[in-house]
């Protein structure tokens, strides 16, 4: 599909990303890397998954919301979608994995697990990620591109490029998450001679098994020496035994916001999951999940206000991986995997420079736009992606 920009999303792409020239993208091919890439100086983003799975009861009704800095502080503040949907057609599965890829490259995909499990959610996207249009576009270093991803949803963790031919993993982001960490800890150590015989061979085979995980990226480097940095300083505050640091969805905002401070990421996406708990049967997992993703949020506004290089400089993009069902006759309440209407039913919101405050745009719309949104709102051409919420984002 070609995209054509016209000469008001030129000057909104100016205005809003800070560039003194941004190209016109015509064509359906993305361009060569350059030579010499440019410097990136428009928007930082942080994409906020709202996730887990939510229903539109539970996190944007006013009498009932379980998240009320979200509902009553941040939708004022920014342009609101409050009908967004995800795709009717038939083999689109709502759950986070395929959700995650809808809101990370802007195209619905019929997603099968690579080891074919039921259940699985070990997915490899076929058109680029954000991250991968904009590390092509402009030269911006791999470790401020990040997804921060929950422990227990280690399948996840390998979204961070595509197998498109012009993209890939050379444009891939970086993950922070626990399995990240603990598999750098295990790699410093052996390499500071923590055991040997026996045991060391045994803790060997158990970070070959960790490292094997990320198979589509053998023989590289592992971590870059600035992650190794952020690892190292978060092993000195935190320590080893995994007693001290936070867990479940608290995790990944104390992660992301420290690396808005040591990393300085220009694009962002936080994996928020609590919500999934309701699987174990209780509702009160699912409600305390949203107040707990609630904070986060609040936290996560908060940091950007009082850290230099996003401090008004910072859009906000916070939408769910999927919705639940309403259906009350299931044993188990909440569920998401079975393409119901409720399960498709989500919202979003774009908040932050450049954009349209106190705007509601009461109209369908579709998961799959937020892509293309972001690469307009960052300056960077997404010439396979769906889609477009721009002209009602930037007003």
């Amino acid at each position: 599909m070609s995209r054509i920009v016209c000469p008001r999303r030129e000057f909104l792409g100016r205005t809003l990303a800070g560039a003194t020239s941004l190209p016109l993208v015509t064509s359906a091919i993305a361009p060569a890397k350059a030579a010499v890439q440019s410097a990136y100086t428009g928007p930082r983003v942080v994409i906020v998954r709202f996730g887990g799975g939510v229903r539109r009861r539970e996190t944007i009704d006013p009498q009932h919301t379980y998240s009320p800095f979200f509902r009553h502080e941040l939708v004022p503040r920014g342009t609101f979608f409050p009908q967004m949907e995800i795709s009717v057609e038939e083999g689109d599965n709502t759950s986070h994995g395929e959700g995650t890829l809808n809101i990370l490259t802007g195209k619905y995909g019929k997603y099968k697990d690579v080891e074919d499990r039921f259940l699985g959610a070990r997915f490899e996207a076929q058109v680029p990620t954000v991250f991968e249009y904009l590390r092509k576009m402009f030269a911006v270093p791999d470790y401020q591109t990040l997804i921060v991803n929950g422990e227990d949803r280690t399948d996840e963790e390998f979204y961070s490029f595509s197998n498109h031919h012009l993209f890939g993993v050379a444009y891939r982001c970086h993950v922070l998450s626990l399995y990240r960490f603990k598999t750098y800890l295990l790699r410093r150590q052996i390499e500071e001679g923590r055991w040997n015989g026996r045991e060391l061979q045994a803790k060997r085979e158990e970070l070959q098994e960790a490292e094997a995980l990320d198979y589509r990226r053998k023989g590289e480097e592992k971590t870059s020496p600035r992650m190794q940095a952020f690892w190292e300083k978060w092993r000195g505050y935190y320590g080893e035994t995994g007693l001290v640091n936070p867990r479940g969805d608290r995790v990944l905002t104390e992660l992301a916001i420290r690396a808005m401070r040591e990393l300085e990421p220009r694009l962002m996406m936080v994996n928020y999951n609590d919500c999934d708990y309701v699987h174990w049967g209780n509702i009160n997992f699912y409600t305390r999940g949203i107040a707990i993703m609630d904070d986060g949020l609040r936290r996560l506004v908060d940091a950007a206000n009082q850290t230099e290089g996003y401090r008004d400089n910072t859009v906000f993009v916070v939408v769910p991986d999927c919705g639940r069902d309403n259906n009350r006759m299931m044993a188990v309440p909440c569920q998401h995997h079975f393409n119901s209407a409720s399960a498709r039913k989500i919202f979003a919101l774009f908040f932050g420079p450049g954009i349209e405050p106190g705007r509601v745009v009461d109209r369908p719309v579709e998961q799959q736009d937020v892509a293309a949104t972001i690469g307009e709102l960052m300056g960077f051409p997404t010439p396979f992606a769906e889609g477009s919420l721009l002209e009602e984002v930037a007003g």
